[in-house]
Order: C-alpha cells, then structure tokens, then sequence
C-alpha cells in the first residue's frame, strides 16, 4: 500500500478485490454490512484511502476485509500443483480465496515453480516489486535442494560455476551457479537466474536427473519453517526487505 495514496469510491476498491459488483457493494454499505471501526457507509459511492488505516479497521460481516491493493503472498508451493493456467490439474489459484480470482489487478506469481517442483513462491499483485525481483539485472539468488536419479560425478560444481555450460536449443552460456553436494545424489545449487526448466536441464546436461526439486529461498528470504506445504501467508514490510538483503 503506497504512503501517499488518494481516495478512492469504497464500491470500486472493494469490487477490485473481488468483493462482487459495485451494485453488489452498493447494497452491501447501504445495508450497514461494511463498517470502518464502528461507523458505517452511506453508500458505494463514499471515498476511502486505501491505507494502513482502512486496513486494519474496514471490516464486511464483522470480518477484515482482504488485504487492500499492493501485497505480496508466500506460498509453500506442494509438488504436483501448477503455477499456469494453461496446464491442467489444481492451480496455485484455489489455494487462495475463490474471490481472490476476481482482483484487479490480478495476484501473480514472481518467476514461476514447474508443476513437480515444491517451496517458495511469491505473489504480487504489485508490477514493481514482481519486476524488481524477477528482472534479469537483478541477478536475484534462488536456492533449491535437489535430489538426483545418479550418484554425482564430482565435477558438476566447477562446470556450473564456471558461466561457461551451454543448455539444448539455447545460445547464450548460464551465468555461473554454485553447487554444494549434500550426498552421492543430494545437492543444493544456487542460480541467479531464472530460465526455463533450468535446474532440471542443468543436470540433464551431465548426464543426470532430477527426481526431486524445493526452492528454499529468494533472495535473503528463506521459507520459514512453520510454512507447512500448500499455506500461504501475507508477507510484511520486513519480509520483502529480506528478499534483497543478501549479505
């Protein structure tokens, strides 16, 4: 939520947030059934700022509203859900309220997780911040645990820090990415980037396979470790900071 945002109608903000139609919460602040505190609305058409404020006090039904535009969500991603709506099987999406589906802007996953692939993923409904994150000049690290179909070989560490490893069908090298043996067939590596399947077609390129693969953290943001698999949790001011603070 910016520090210096305007007001807005309370049906427009509300129907952004997939509260229903702006006749629908016409109905709703008319019917006394949208308090802010414990003062009503005299109609849809009454202004709001969007705001820490409003946040905390705006309630429908005695219940907090949703967070207001410009948040981002952590989500402990299980393996075998999708982050795309062109794929089939259960979607990111219905791990959230059904009503979410109905924001605008809609909330959006920062770089995507393949559907086998489990752990951290952030959401935004905020352009800048999913930008500032996912961009390539960022370089922003992403860590993943792997467990692989072969003992390694021993030199896979050299060959992906080295910048130099050319994927199939692609013409540019991979930045260097550090890897860091757990077992004969467990690692964890490190990218800074975020190409397509790219973990996955990293050790398709020496001759191995993944058979598991859980992003543990972005940036300096770890996932907590009381995230169980497929919760969510709105992230704070703190959590976003950590994201870029990678000393």
């Amino acid at each position: 939520m910016s520090g210096n945002a305007k007001p807005v109608r309370l049906d427009k903000l509300l129907s952004n947030m997939g509260y229903g139609t702006r006749k629908e919460i016409d109905a709703l602040a008319r019917y006394q059934r949208i308090l802010l505190g414990d003062k009503g609305f005299k109609s849809g058409s009454d202004k709001v700022t969007p705001n820490e404020d409003l946040q905390n006090r705006l309630t429908i039904d005695d219940k907090p509203v949703d967070p207001l535009p410009g948040f981002a969500v952590m989500l402990n991603k299980p393996a075998g859900v999708t982050c795309s709506r062109k794929d089939s099987g259960t979607l990111i999406t219905e791990l959230f309220p059904s009503r979410w589906d109905k924001r605008d802007p809609l909330l959006s996953p920062i770089g995507r997780l393949d559907k086998e692939t489990s752990g951290l993923l952030l959401l935004t409904d905020d352009g800048q911040l999913n930008h500032r994150v996912s961009s390539p000049k960022t370089q922003t690290p992403k860590r993943y645990h792997v467990i692989l179909d072969r003992d390694l070989n021993g030199d896979e560490d050299s060959i992906f820090a080295a910048g130099e490893l050319m994927l199939e069908s692609e013409t540019k090298p991979l930045l260097p990415a550090e890897l860091s043996a757990l077992g004969k067939r467990e690692a964890i590596l490190t990218l800074h980037e975020g190409r397509y399947h790219q973990v996955r077609r990293m050790f398709a390129a020496v001759g191995n396979h993944v058979n598991a693969l859980h992003r543990e953290s972005i940036g300096g943001l770890t996932l907590p470790e009381d995230l169980q698999q497929g919760q969510w949790r709105i992230m704070s001011e703190t959590d976003i900071s950590a994201i870029f603070n990678t000393d």
